[in-house]
C-alpha cells in the first residue's frame, strides 16, 4: 500500500518523507496509505522544466505532485546522468592530480563527480518533497483516462487525478540495430560510461556529434587511448567545416585517434575486450577494439509505455510528444518540456519551456517558443567550443552579402588572457550581414568560450551590431576583449 505526504489535502499526516513503495530507498513512515490523491498539477519526470513548474506552483499554495520512476534520477538528466557529472570529470581532466597515477587519478576524479551529484540529487528531493511545498511519488506513471495517472512501483498502484499534466520524461540513448551493439558487455551508452570506476585502457566512441567528442576529449587528457569514429565526413555535422576541422585537430593533438567517413557494421565480444569492425566510404575494412564502447549515436524522447495513444496524445515518428508554440499537447490540458518535445536538448531550454506553461497556467500566455532568439550552446571539450546563431552554411543561404572573419587565438595580441591561463589554441569566427552590420553568428573555440558566449547571445538579442561589439569596452585581462580583435577583422 502507498504512503503519501500532500500539500493543502485534509486526512494526509506531515509525519513522513514522499510517497515510495516499501523497499526503495526513501520509506515514509508514519502516514496514511492512500489509493488515490486529487491534486492540481501532476509533472512526470524530474528535469529541469518540471521540477521549476511544481516549486513555482506549489509556492502558489496549488496541490502539486512531481512523479519519478527511479529514485536515482531526482533532479533530473542533467543532475545525475548528463550535465553536472559530464563537466565535474571535464573539470578534474584540466587539474590533474599529478601527485598519482593515471588509474588512482580518474578514480579520484570519479568519487568527486558521484559525492556532487549524490549531495545534489538529495538536495532535490528535500526542495520538492515537502509538506508545505509539493510531494515526490518514486513510481513508474502511465495514463488511465485524459486526466487520471496511475503510478505503479513493484505490486502497489496509486491513482492521481489531475487537472493539469505535464510529460517531462526527458530523452535516453539510442542503440542502433548495429549487429551486436546491443548484445556486447562492453558497449555502454553515457549512462554507463558515466557510472565506470576504472579508468578504460582503450575506448573506441561510436558518434562524432557533442556526447561523443566531449567523451573523447575527456578521456583523452585521463591518458586512455581513444578512437572515435564518425559515420560522415565531419565531426559536430552541425557546425561548419572549418570549425570542425579545428575541433579534429585538438582532439587529434590531445591523442585521440578519429575516423570519419567510416561506418561501424558489427560489434563482436573478443575476451575482455570488444572488436569493432567498420567500412569507409572507399570500401575499405578495418576493425579497432577497445574494453569499453561507448555508443554515442543520439538519444530519442522517452514516451515509452505512458499510454499516450489511448488517450489521444499525439507522438511524432521520433517519439516526441507533438506541441504547439505554448508547448501544449493534443490535449489542451496536457503539456510537454524538456527533450521529450523534440525540440533542442539542453537544459536551459528546459527552463525557458518552464515559463512557457507557466504563462500558460498563471500569466498571460502570451509568452511561446517563438520568442527565442540567439540560444547559445557549448560543446564542453578542452577548450570548449561555443556557438550562437548562424553558421556560415546557414547564413549564405539566406543571400545575404556577408562578413567574416576568423581568428587564430593564438594570433589576438589584445587577448592575453589565453596566454595567461596557458591556453591560447583555438579559433573564433563572425559572420556579419555586410549591408546592415547585423552579426548573424559567432562560433569560438576558446578558452572560457561557454561563458563569453552568453554574454555575446545577450548583445546580440539587444540588437548589438558588430561595430558595437567591435568598439565595446571590456575588462582587462579577459577572454571577452576577443570581440575587439574579432569584429575589426571582417572582410
Amino acid at each position: 500500500m502507498w504512503s503519501v505526504t500532500a500539500p493543502g489535502q485534509g486526512g494526509f499526516s506531515d509525519a513522513g518523507r514522499g510517497l515510495q513503495c516499501p523497499g526503495w530507498r526513501r520509506v515514509p513512515v508514519n502516514i496514511r496509505a492512500m489509493d488515490a490523491i486529487k491534486v492540481d498539477l501532476a509533472v512526470i519526470g524530474f528535469g529541469k522544466g518540471g521540477k521549476t513548474l511544481v516549486g513555482a506552483l506549489a509556492k502558489a499554495g496549488k496541490r502539486v505532485v512531481l512523479i519519478e520512476q527511479s529514485d536515482q534520477m531526482y533532479g533530473g538528466t542533467c543532475i545525475n546522468i548528463g550535465c553536472v557529472p559530464t563537466k565535474a570529470l571535464v573539470f578534474q581532466t584540466e587539474h590533474p592530480d599529478r601527485r598519482v597515477d593515471q588509474a588512482t587519478w580518474f578514480r579520484q576524479a570519479v568519487t568527486k563527480k558521484t559525492t556532487l551529484v549524490e549531495a545534489m540529487r538529495d538536495k532535490n528531493f528535500q526542495l520538492f518533497d515537502s509538506p508545505e511545498t509539493s510531494t515526490v511519488i518514486t513510481g513508474r506513471a502511465r495514463f488511465a483516462d485524459q486526466h487520471t495517472l496511475v503510478v505503479t512501483a513493484g505490486g502497489d498502484e496509486l491513482t492521481v487525478e489531475a487537472a493539469t499534466i505535464v510529460i517531462n520524461t526527458g530523452a535516453v540513448p539510442l542503440v542502433p540495430p548495429i549487429p551486436g551493439l546491443a548484445d556486447s558487455k562492453h558497449v555502454v551508452t553515457s549512462t554507463g560510461m558515466l557510472a565506470l570506476t576504472e579508468q578504460p585502457r582503450e575506448l573506441v566512441i561510436l558518434g562524432g556529434g557533442y556526447v561523443g567528442v566531449e567523451f573523447a576529449s575527456m578521456h583523452a587528457a585521463f591518458g586512455t587511448k581513444v578512437t572515435l569514429i564518425q559515420r560522415g565526413t565531419q565531426l559536430l555535422p552541425a557546425e561548419d567545416p572549418d570549425i570542425a576541422a579545428e575541433v579534429q585537430a585538438l582532439l587529434t593533438a590531445a591523442g585521440v585517434t578519429v575516423l570519419t567517413d567510416t561506418t561501424v557494421e558489427s560489434v563482436v565480444d573478443d575476451g575482455d575486450r570488444a572488436v569493432v569492425t567498420c567500412r569507409t566510404t572507399d570500401g575499405s575494412a578495418l576493425t579497432v577494439g577497445g574494453d569499453v564502447v561507448l555508443a554515442a549515436l543520439g538519444r530519442r524522447p522517452m514516451t515509452d509505455g505512458l499510454g499516450l495513444a489511448e488517450v489521444g496524445v499525439e507522438v511524432g515518428q521520433r517519439g516526441e510528444v507533438v506541441v504547439d508554440e505554448y508547448l501544449r499537447t493534443s490535449l489542451p490540458h496536457v503539456y510537454a518540456v524538456g527533450d521529450v518535445n523534440g525540440g533542442p536538448q539542453f537544459t536551459y531550454i528546459s527552463l525557458d519551456d518552464f515559463r512557457v506553461v507557466l504563462d500558460q497556467l498563471t500569466g498571460t500566455g502570451k509568452r511561446s517558443t517563438a520568442d527565442r532568439a540567439f540560444v547559445p550552446h557549448v560543446v564542453f571539450t578542452t577548450p570548449p567550443l561555443a556557438r550562437v546563431g548562424m553558421t556560415e552554411a546557414q547564413a549564405r543561404a539566406t543571400g545575404r552579402p556577408l562578413k567574416i572573419a576568423v581568428r587564430k587565438v593564438a594570433d589576438m595580441a589584445i587577448v592575453p588572457r589565453a596566454k595567461i591561463v596557458g591556453d591560447a589554441r583555438g579559433v573564433m569566427k563572425a559572420i556579419v550581414d555586410a549591408q546592415t552590420d547585423e552579426v548573424l553568428g559567432v562560433a569560438m573555440l576558446a578558452h572560457d568560450a561557454h561563458e563569453t558566449v552568453n554574454t555575446l547571445a545577450v548583445a546580440l538579442r539587444l540588437g548589438a551590431t558588430a561595430s558595437v561589439l567591435r568598439d565595446g569596452i571590456y575588462t582587462h585581462p579577459s577572454m571577452t576583449e576577443a570581440f575587439n580583435d574579432l569584429f575589426a577583422n571582417l572582410a
